[in-house]
């Protein structure tokens, strides 16, 4: 096994792990490094619904335990050394083992004569080392994957740190760039319900949208799902806020999950425009979601905020891709700024986007329901939204010259990044 955090960041920024449903899941270790992954694992967020536990002695404490106890949804057992005896174990197991019990055997041997020998006896998957937390996580969703099912969409969340600072912006110049230049079908869901933008930023009014999908949980199919978006491009959908304020909009923890779940099934990129709130659903979101950008300006109150939210959530996330973090509104004229490697430095995050201040160019895309790469003037700032939807895709990066790039031209103009707050 290993827990290398860089290799656990690396997967988790490729594939998508479908959440594990609401099972008992007994883990039969030997060794007391599987149990401590194991441990590791069921804190994953994925892992949130179903009850772990681990107890110790292999297959033979397994044999012990379901002569007196009902087997449950899955068994995972360490095989030890000797496969012979391993196999002659399972064979004794398999008496007390309820129809339909899902086992996965983790292992050391790579060897085809076992691999083979344990498939004959029904086992649902074998894993053999080295092998690492979202390994363990990802063989466990597997043995719950619909054959033939469709693949899980990418569920991206953009996130303000204060009100204002431009997460709404971020998020729906982000859907545009993924759709518009990486060939991508994308899906915007405008969460904001009494007074979201997405709608005005993309020129359309659409009569229905993400409330009418929340409200009826009951109707909601993936028909229904179809009939409530929006077609903004070829490749662009919203499922837009009704930015009305005719009804609360209060809501439980899980009122967004039977959305959710069929969003991540309804196209490659899901991105999420969450409101500047704390509630149970916005925790829950944030929680959930495969990549988290937080949108923060270069001030204290952002920096605390920003803190706050990653040492929350970080726990839980331990095994996902790591934060993006996008500057905004970066050099507004007079304003006092903390310097961006002083921020950065402070929560121990890099930037994955600095957007520089200019009202006169993302003004006059807001006003005619554009983004600022249809603007003239406004490619380079397209640009780094196409990078960070690289980022946040897999997709490899785009090079610019220092010549032409942005980040060199706010260096020339000598934007304060280096001002230091003063106490």
């Amino acid at each position: 096994m290993t827990d290398n955090p860089e290799a656990q960041d690396a997967n988790a920024g490729i594939s998508v792990i479908a959440p594990i449903p609401r099972v008992a899941i007994h883990v039969f270790c030997e060794s007391p490094s599987l149990a401590g992954m194991v441990e590791n694992a069921a804190a994953d967020r994925r892992m949130q619904k179903a009850h772990v536990v681990i107890r110790m002695g292999g297959v033979r404490a397994a044999l012990a335990a379901y002569r007196e106890e009902q087997t449950p949804e899955v068994i995972v057992l360490e095989a030890g050394g000797d496969s012979g005896l391993f196999l002659d174990d399972l064979d004794g197991l398999a008496e007390f083992c309820d129809d339909g019990a899902r086992v996965l055997v983790l292992g050391r041997i790579n060897d085809i004569k076992l691999y083979r020998a344990l498939m004959a006896r029904g086992i649902s998957e074998y894993l053999v080392e080295p092998f690492n937390v979202l390994d363990f996580v990802r063989a466990i969703s597997e043995l719950f994957a619909k054959p033939g099912g469709n693949p899980l969409g990418r569920m991206i969340a953009v996130y303000g740190a204060k009100g204002g600072v431009g997460a709404s912006t971020v998020a729906h110049h982000l859907s545009w760039s993924i759709a518009n230049s990486l060939d991508m079908a994308v899906i915007l869901v405008d969460l904001d319900l009494p007074f979201g933008t997405a709608g005005l930023n993309f020129n359309h009014d659409p009569l229905q949208g993400i409330a009418e999908a929340v409200f009826s949980p009951d109707r909601l199919d993936t028909n229904m799902l179809d009939r409530l978006m929006t077609k903004c491009a070829d490749r662009l959908s919203l499922l837009a806020a009704p930015a009305t304020l005719g009804r609360n909009y209060d809501f439980n923890e899980e009122a967004f999950d039977g959305v959710m779940e069929l969003l991540r099934g309804a196209a490659p990129v899901v991105v999420l425009d969450i409101p500047h709130m704390w509630t149970a659903w916005v925790r829950r979101l944030l929680l959930n979601v495969d990549e988290l950008v937080l949108v923060a300006e270069p001030d204290l109150a952002n920096l605390r905020n920003v803190k706050n939210v990653l040492d929350l959530l970080g726990p839980a996330r331990s095994n996902d891709a790591k934060t993006k973090l996008v500057m905004s509104r970066v050099g507004v004229p007079k304003r006092p700024e903390i310097g961006l490697k002083e921020f950065t430095t402070s929560i121990n995050l890099t930037s994955s986007c600095v957007v520089p201040f200019d009202p006169k160019l993302f003004g006059e895309a807001a006003n005619f329901g554009r983004m600022v790469g249809e603007i003239n003037g406004g490619v380079k700032f397209a640009e780094l939204f196409l990078n960070l939807g690289r980022s946040l895709t897999g997709r490899p990066e785009l090079q610019t010259s220092k010549k032409g790039s942005l980040i060199a031209g706010l260096k020339a103009t000598k934007l304060p990044f280096k001002l230091s707050r003063k106490s």
